[in-house]
C-alpha cells in the first residue's frame, strides 16, 4: 500500500477537521475547529497529510517559529493517524518525511506536546529520537 504525505493547502483545511475532532474525543465542536483553522492558516501554521488514495488518513500540524535556545524551530501539533492504519510502520515514516521537510525550510529542532495519559504516543516519540525537555502548562483566561 503506497501513501502520499504532502502540504495540504489552506483552501482545504476543511480536510483536517474530521480527524481533529476524532483525535479530541468530539471535545471540540467542528465549529469552533473551523474557525480555529481559519485563524491559523494566517499564522505561521501549516498540515501535513497522510493520504490514501484521495482519502487524508492522518495529519500533523507545523508551528513555526525561532526559539532563543535553538533557533528556527517546528512545533508539531495535533497528530493523529486513524487507528486502524496504526502499527505498521506508517507514523515513524511520516516523522521521516516531516524531519526532511521541516529541515529543507531551515529548522534545527523538532518539538511537540503529547497528553499525560497518551502513554503508546510517549513510547512512540522516545523510539523517534525525542526527549522531554520540560511540562506544558495551560491557564484558561476566558473573558
Amino acid at each position: 500500500m503506497a501513501f502520499d504525505f504532502q502540504i495540504i493547502q489552506k483552501e482545504k483545511y476543511r480536510l483536517i477537521i474530521p480527524l481533529v475532532h476524532e483525535l479530541n474525543d468530539g471535545k471540540v465542536s467542528k465549529d469552533d475547529l473551523k474557525v480555529r483553522f481559519e485563524e491559523m492558516s494566517n499564522q505561521n501554521y501549516e498540515c501535513a497529510g497522510i493520504f490514501d488514495d484521495d482519502t487524508l488518513i492522518g495529519v500533523a500540524g507545523l508551528w513555526f517559529c525561532t526559539r532563543h535556545y535553538v533557533g528556527k524551530s517546528v512545533e508539531l501539533d495535533h497528530v493523529f493517524i486513524k487507528p486502524e492504519y496504526r502499527g505498521s510502520g506508517l507514523g515513524k515514516s511520516f516523522m521521516g518525511w516531516i524531519q526532511n521537510y521541516t529541515q529543507s525550510k531551515g529548522c534545527k529542532s523538532l518539538e511537540l506536546n503529547t497528553y499525560v495519559q497518551n502513554y503508546p504516543s510517549h513510547k512512540f516519540y522516545y523510539n523517534e529520537g525525542y526527549e522531554i525537555l520540560g511540562y506544558h502548562f495551560l491557564k484558561k483566561i476566558d473573558n
